[in-house]
């Protein structure tokens, strides 16, 4: 049966709650260790400037990966696999090769954070580091995917409690609407973590695991609306994540009265402690910073090693076992092993994170050019087409424009 000859059935509770995953783990993994630090230092650094940014980026972020939910359930492939298609293998391997490097990128910075938080609970980097890589080669050997989404929600859950943290910082009304609505955009260094911001919600990785997951899923056209309400309940729980990140360094340091650089994970919660209590800040931001760290390392490993299997011709499920698809299992296992070493020996997560950010905002031409050009190759009546098109297209263009410029112009400024 072709996709022009399904049409989505009614909306259905019962439905969605078995559809329902794809999306709520790729937005939690969007809040990573990388975008809370990224939060907390434009909270620190500009205070509530960068507030509204977190309210736009919403539905730019639904646009993006709902073009992506419509891409897995209407051809049954990979993100990867349909640039091979359409474009060639040359173009595959380019996308690939971009794409490793971000999740590569985002990978330290994960074990960074769950580093910095086994420092800040007394176990040295080493044994933590260590714990994490051995769980989630378990985690990866338990043979499939509804599994593995069920404790990436489980973990990433944690990340709520920053909404808590942002709550007992008590920031004003007032001064968060003042604040938001002074935008410096003239200063290199705003429009350095302006870049940084939307690379750290617009992240490449995401396009490739919401697809590959609807696919290893077995969604189709029935459930894009399902999907798609999947991925707007998570657009807007991670944004709602980063933007308390950002209000509670941005009142608890405003109140201190004085501006911080944020270098280590020690030194968030150093900045929110005095106002949270020693205890409570330092559990609250340890819990957000595990769920942040542990889902998206799940997500980005994920993603490497799929990505790179599904371009060479390879298996790789979560149901496959390990002699069935060696591409798949040794990317991924290789992957956490190299990242934790280089980790181990010791880095600046801030530095890092910001960095990784802004290079995720430099690369969005290639991602969402893709994207898009995809989405206009759809079959039937789900390809992308008429006003959404235009509208989509649009969103698209100012995101790549404002992220390249904004980081281009922060790093030469």
């Amino acid at each position: 049966m072709t996709a022009d000859a399904v049409a989505p059935p009614a909306f259905n509770w019962r439905r969605f709650l078995a559809v329902a995953g794809p999306g709520i783990v790729v937005m939690l993994a969007d809040t990573d260790a990388g975008s809370v630090i990224t939060a907390a230092q434009s909270g620190a650094q500009w205070g509530y400037s960068l507030l509204l940014l977190q309210i736009v980026l919403i539905p730019i972020l639904y646009v993006v990966q709902e073009l992506t939910v419509r891409l897995g359930a209407v051809t049954g492939k990979g993100h990867a696999a349909l640039i091979k298609q359409h474009f060639g293998a040359g173009w595959a391997w380019f996308s690939v090769a971009t794409l490793i490097v971000t999740c590569l990128g985002a990978l330290l910075t994960e074990f960074a954070g769950l580093a910095g938080v086994g420092n800040l609970m007394g176990v040295p980097a080493p044994v933590t580091l260590a714990l994490v890589v051995v769980a989630m080669l378990a985690m990866a050997l338990m043979h499939g995917y509804a599994t593995v989404e069920r404790i990436a929600i489980g973990v990433g859950a944690f990340e709520l409690v920053f909404l808590l943290v942002a709550m007992l910082a008590h920031p004003g009304l007032a001064e968060m609407a003042s604040g938001a609505a002074s935008i410096p955009f003239a200063d290199p260094k705003y429009l350095l973590l302006a870049s940084a911001n939307i690379g750290a919600v617009i992240m490449p990785w995401m396009v490739f695991f919401q697809q590959s997951s609807i696919v290893e899923k077995g969604l189709t056209v029935r459930d894009l609306g399902s999907a798609r309400l999947d991925t707007a309940i998570g657009a807007v729980a991670t944004q709602m994540i980063m933007a308390a990140v950002l209000i509670a360094t941005a009142a608890t340091l405003g109140k201190a009265g004085a501006d911080h650089a944020l270098d280590t994970v020690g030194d968030i919660v150093g900045a929110i402690t005095p106002f949270l209590g020693n205890f409570a800040g330092k559990l609250l931001f340890c819990l957000g910073m595990i769920g942040a760290s542990t889902v998206a390392a799940i997500v980005v490993t994920l993603t490497a090693a799929r990505t790179l299997a599904e371009v060479l011709g390879a298996k790789h499920k979560l149901e496959d076992e390990p002699r069935e698809a060696p591409w798949f299992y040794g990317s991924y296992a290789l992957a956490l092993v190299v990242c934790a070493v280089v980790v181990g020996s010791g880095l600046n997560l801030v530095s890092l994170s910001v960095g990784v950010q802004v290079m995720n905002a430099l690369l969005l031409p290639i991602v969402l050019g893709f994207l898009f050009l995809l989405a206009r190759r759809i079959p039937g009546p789900f390809r992308l087409q008429g006003g959404y098109a235009i509208v989509s297209g649009a969103i698209i263009l100012v995101t790549v424009v404002f992220g390249v410029y904004s980081g281009v112009a922060g790093l030469w400024g």
